[in-house]
């Protein structure tokens, strides 16, 4: 397999267990010094153990590799400064951030508090701000580094009842786009990862969670394991994970790859799909006509109205179809 990552330091958040505990496996064994981020929380942040990060970090060590665990939240400034520190202490550079760490309180945006919003964002977005700062700052200087958000698609795509999950996740793939550019000349990269897996976050969303998605025909009835599940088993998301953080992985920058079992795909950036123009400024008339024709024809709307809603503005055939 080949050590391509012998020598370098990577800060990896919420290693202890799921996607970020393969990411920390795989980089010990591909020979890098890894310190494994985790407090222990709870899916919903709560509680706080520091056994899974012990565990993975001995789990390298013992197979020969060098790692140290760590336990700060990732969801405050001295926290994810620590981790950095504790990095360049410990092993005397940092070469790489991997930011998996993220909780979930799922809630529809009509009943969601401020609270859940708050948490959720300071995790999963502040999270990544508080890890990629301190040690954007290190790797300015010594000209080399790699920075690799998880974002979701649920923030690429939108997901019911996860606004600020979906918030957070889409601002990371934002994030890291604008990193790379902030970084990219002084041959430090960034870019995000959208995950598709079976991991404790995914196993053990709330009832009402999937009670909500149902009614809103995206969750699909428990099944029987396929060779389509393992295969979304969450260490085949950690090698195109590590490749990221790779030398050769250098001219690989501000992009979003979506991985999930043996496939790796590429998003295609945000650009415009359609236009229209003209020279002067527009009339509300036209726009009434042309939106529909042109802009919108044959696009779906993922969570139309039921066809019984009295909806103003709906053409009557759009109502009976």
């Amino acid at each position: 397999m080949g050590t391509p990552l012998e020598g370098r330091t990577v800060v990896i958040t919420g290693s202890g267990r799921g996607i970020g505990r393969e990411v920390a496996l795989l980089a010990g064994r591909l020979g890098a010094n890894v310190v494994v981020n985790d407090p222990g929380v709870n899916v919903d942040g709560s509680g706080g153990d520091q056994g899974p990060a012990a565990e993975v970090a001995k789990e390298i060590t013992d197979a020969g590799g060098s790692a140290a665990a760590n336990f700060d939240s990732v969801a405050t400034a001295e926290g994810g400064e620590n981790m950095i520190k504790q990095a360049v202490d410990a092993f005397g550079r940092i070469d790489g951030v991997v930011h998996v760490a993220g909780i979930l309180r799922d809630r529809m945006i009509f009943n969601m508090s401020e609270q859940e919003w708050d948490e959720v964002v300071a995790v999963h977005l502040t999270g990544f701000f508080n890890v990629a700062k301190p040690a954007s700052v290190l790797m300015r200087q010594q000209r080399y580094g790699r920075i690799v958000g998880f974002s979701s698609g649920s923030g690429l795509n939108g997901n019911a009842g996860q606004a600020n999950y979906g918030a957070a996740k889409a601002g990371i793939a934002g994030m890291a786009r604008c990193l790379a550019r902030d970084l990219g000349r002084y041959g430090v990269t960034a870019n995000a990862v959208a995950p598709g897996a079976a991991t404790r976050m995914t196993q053990t969303v709330p009832d009402s969670a999937r009670e909500m998605r149902s009614r809103a025909g995206i969750a699909q009835a428990p099944r029987p394991q396929s060779i389509v599940q393992q295969l979304r088993e969450a260490k085949y998301v950690a090698p195109m994970t590590c490749y990221l953080l790779t030398d050769q992985a250098w001219n690989v920058n501000g992009k979003v790859f979506n991985v999930s079992g043996g496939q790796v795909a590429l998003s295609s950036d945000e650009v415009p799909l359609r236009t229209i123009a003209k020279a002067g400024l527009w009339e509300m008339d036209e726009l009434r006509a042309l939106v529909p024709a042109q802009l919108m024809q044959g696009l779906r709307n993922p969570a139309p109205p039921p066809p019984d809603l009295d909806l103003p503005g709906r053409p009557v055939a759009a109502a009976s179809a």
